[in-house]
């Protein structure tokens, strides 16, 4: 079972078209969204591209295959227009035997994580900063931002293949490797 990470949206209307447009060709079985769906938050200030209301119709579109958590922006009012949950502050999910808990990182992050087992793929976004990483037996990993990525880095998404592992890749389809 394949599985696209998207995280870090925030409303950019055509960041997500070329988001979804790549994750459709990754021909994903299931699309996990980190948060920060649709709003853009008012550390951010209304951006160029910023039009949440038609990248509702587009989410909505996937809804038999998301997987969605909570960021520190989403709302009640974002959940009215969405056809899949939205609210939950974390999803654990099993795949082929691996084990994910995924959250958008604002409320578990770091050492303030519940109780995971060793080689648990802990998948957060809310730094808009990408990262595949290991620590205290866990993987950590971070898809990035489609629209507002931070620290110098390209938006990127990210994909995790059985016998592949995980990727981060850039809107255009490329593996992108962050600097260390």
């Amino acid at each position: 079972m394949k599985l696209v990470f998207v995280s870090d949206i925030h409303g950019k209307f055509d960041a997500l078209k070329v988001a979804l447009a790549a994750a459709e060709a990754e021909a994903p079985d299931l699309f996990v969204l980190g948060g920060d769906l649709l709003a853009n938050g008012p550390r951010n200030g209304v951006f160029a591209g910023y039009d949440p209301a038609p990248c509702v119709p587009l989410l909505n579109a996937w809804a038999d295959r998301v997987v969605a958590v909570r960021g520190n922006c989403d709302a009640e009012v974002d959940q009215m227009l969405l056809s899949f949950p939205l609210m939950a502050d974390y999803a654990h999910l099993v795949v082929d035997g691996q084990r994910f808990f995924v959250t958008h990182g604002h409320r578990f992050f770091g050492d303030e994580l519940p109780p995971l087992p060793l080689g648990t793929i802990v998948v957060s976004g809310h730094t808009h900063l990408p990262g595949i990483g290991v620590d205290r037996g866990l993987t950590f990993f971070n898809p990035g931002s489609i629209a507002l990525p931070k620290g110098g880095h390209p938006a990127t998404y990210g994909v995790w293949t059985p016998g592949q592992g995980l990727q981060l890749k850039t809107l255009d389809g490329r593996a992108y490797r962050p600097p260390a």
